[in-house]
């Protein structure tokens, strides 16, 4: 058994979609549009084979996003380097993403990052 994908709603389903494409090079399917509901999603495929799917429909509540919460807090994608984590973080960093921690090596020995990414989903970064 494995995790098929994991669905995340936003706001803005392209820029949502093109965050994912330009820092993790995550390929996008056509998409998809329910005009019954406005429902509009596209699943994005990422090295490895796991998928996202980006949701967006009409009248969605836009809950504040607290770093301390149940439910689902972070997306982790692996860069492969100690070098690269530091590279990704400084470009999201420059291109205006609030770095949340690090880069920096945690007390469990994991060397990583966490940046508020699109529409504040934060977004862990690590080897």
């Amino acid at each position: 058994m494995h995790i098929d994908h994991i669905a995340l709603y936003v706001n803005n389903l392209e820029q949502a979609k093109d965050f994912f494409i330009t820092y993790f090079s995550a390929e996008a399917n056509g998409g998809y549009h329910n005009p019954n509901t406005g429902f509009r999603s596209y699943f994005l495929t990422f090295s490895g084979g796991c998928r996202l799917e980006l949701m967006q429909r009409p009248n969605m509540d836009n809950a504040e996003k607290t770093p301390v919460r149940t439910g689902y807090i972070h997306l982790a994608f692996s860069v492969g380097s100690k070098e690269a984590v530091d590279v990704l973080t400084d470009r999201l960093r420059r291109d205006g993403y609030k770095t949340v921690s690090g880069p920096r090596t945690t007390g469990d020995n994991y060397y990583e990052s966490c940046v508020a990414g699109i529409e504040d989903n934060l977004i862990e970064i690590t080897i």
